[in-house]
């Protein structure tokens, strides 16, 4: 019996050492976890600070239009979108702009631009809105690689672009505050390649992943 006397009053030092790593270890396991889980969030305020550095640096190539949408100038600033596109894409006109090009469209821009005009219209207009407006009514990546009309159509009646059963020229459209939501930009949508060029730009605002929740 003293013999197992002496171990147990051995052990127990030991083993209060081993309990007080063992709770170390945990903590340090529960503050990794902690850690991963910050991960996502981390990598989405890197990205943003990007952005916002990639505006100062360009902000000459946007500020004509920061102006136009800053006046409510709403037509001028939906002409102005539709020459950022072409020039961004590094094309003379909107004519040499192939809905192949869009697949490889800066995100970036197209976020910036989306940004400035969710600002000045109180998140009524932008690309983000119309996006958002074509998932509502069962858009997605597949219907844009199906080139489905039936939803463009819907899509089209939603945002103001239709109306009996045709779609309205540019100069119909209302550009005021009191368009529908999601009504401008709309210059830009009126593409020669008509609505293939639509659903490559669906397809590209998709994987650029834009959301009106960006502005919050």
């Amino acid at each position: 019996m003293k013999k197992t006397n002496d171990q147990t009053n051995l052990g127990s030092p030991q083993l209060d050492k081993m309990m007080m790593q063992l709770s170390q270890l945990s903590t340090q396991l529960s503050e990794i976890k902690t850690q991963l889980n910050q991960i996502p969030d981390l990598a989405k305020k890197v990205t943003c600070i990007e952005e916002n550095l990639s505006l100062v640096a360009d902000v000459y190539r946007y500020e004509k239009l920061r102006d136009y949408l800053s006046a409510g100038q709403w037509k001028e600033a939906d002409r102005k979108t539709s020459n950022l596109i072409v020039e961004i894409a590094e094309k003379s006109d909107i004519e040499k702009l192939k809905p192949s090009d869009l697949q490889t469209f800066p995100c970036n821009a197209l976020r910036v631009i989306d940004q400035l005009w969710l600002n000045y219209s109180q998140k009524r207009f932008g690309f983000s809105v119309q996006l958002e407006i074509y998932q509502s009514v069962g858009g997605d990546l597949t219907t844009t690689i199906e080139q489905n009309q039936e939803i463009i159509q819907l899509w089209g009646d939603r945002l103001g672009w239709r109306t009996d059963n045709r779609w309205r020229k540019c100069d119909e459209l209302d550009y005021s505050l009191s368009a529908p939501v999601g009504c401008h930009p709309s210059g830009w949508w009126n593409s020669p390649y008509g609505s293939k060029m639509t659903n490559y730009f669906l397809a590209r605002l998709l994987s650029c992943q834009l959301t009106t929740d960006e502005s919050d």
